[in-house]
């Protein structure tokens, strides 16, 4: 925000949309409702708060964690599943919370906190670290049967892996294919299908940052304020749009 031609007060319009919006708002939607003139001022506003919304010390995931991946885009003929070569592969981490409901005493579970990453692969390569940089050692860690996920019996988790199938008997990761559906209903009603691959990751920053949140609106404003303060690097109008490229913007995460 330091010298920034924008009035402080739509700033801070951006962080409150983003940060507790449950849509978001896209450059074209913040645009108009601001009244700002151009597109690409719009545009880099939204990516500067989206890059300080991953917290440099947040607490890893722990106790029972889902993992699964998906491809995020448009059906791609001749190219099921993880042979894509044009969509954008996704993994997630969901924890799960359980509590005991004090009317009938059983027990329930609901989806926590949860993490997101765009990465190139389904390989070891790709999978192990995301779930080693996320998920707290001694955590009981489920995935489906996908070989990429083996070698997790080697470090310091209790690996389960799933077998899904179909049919009323049928074993499923219920929390993981939620936040799934939640996030293409998302890209494909705010950004109406249209993130680009390397501009991915910042949009499930800020996916994960709301959905984390939603207990918690207010805080969640003032949380994006204070990262945002705090933040030691933020993309460049020049940076952002080389993303991907090798002197380009990275994007956290």
């Amino acid at each position: 925000m330091h010298r920034s031609k924008q009035d402080l007060r739509t700033w801070f319009w951006g962080a409150y949309l983003v940060s507790t919006l449950t849509p978001g708002v896209s450059a074209v939607q913040f645009q108009r409702q601001l009244g700002i003139s151009r597109y690409e001022t719009a545009y880099n506003m939204l990516h500067k708060l989206r890059s300080a919304l991953v917290a440099p010390d947040r607490e890893l995931l722990l106790d029972e964690v889902e993992v699964d991946e998906t491809y995020i885009g448009g059906e791609e003929e001749g190219h099921p599943g993880r042979g894509s070569e044009k969509k954008i592969l996704v993994v997630c981490a969901v924890e799960l919370v359980r509590w005991v409901d004090k009317k009938t005493e059983n027990e329930r579970v609901r989806p926590g906190r949860i993490r997101l990453r765009a990465i190139p692969d389904a390989s070891s390569n790709s999978l192990i670290p995301f779930v080693t940089g996320n998920v707290k050692p001694g955590s009981i860690v489920r995935t489906d049967g996908w070989a990429g996920y083996l070698p997790l019996s080697k470090e310091q988790y209790v690996h389960q892996p799933i077998v899904q199938g179909q049919g009323k008997d049928a074993v499923h990761m219920l929390f993981v294919h939620i936040v799934f559906s939640n996030l293409k209903t998302w890209l494909l009603g705010t950004y109406h299908g249209g993130v680009q691959e390397k501009h991915m990751q910042a949009y499930l920053n800020e996916f994960v940052y709301r959905f984390n949140r939603r207990f918690f609106r207010g805080p969640a404003f003032n949380r994006a304020l204070g990262l945002a303060t705090e933040a030691e690097c933020w993309p460049t109008y020049k940076n952002l749009y080389k993303a991907g490229e090798a002197d380009g913007w990275i994007h956290p995460g």
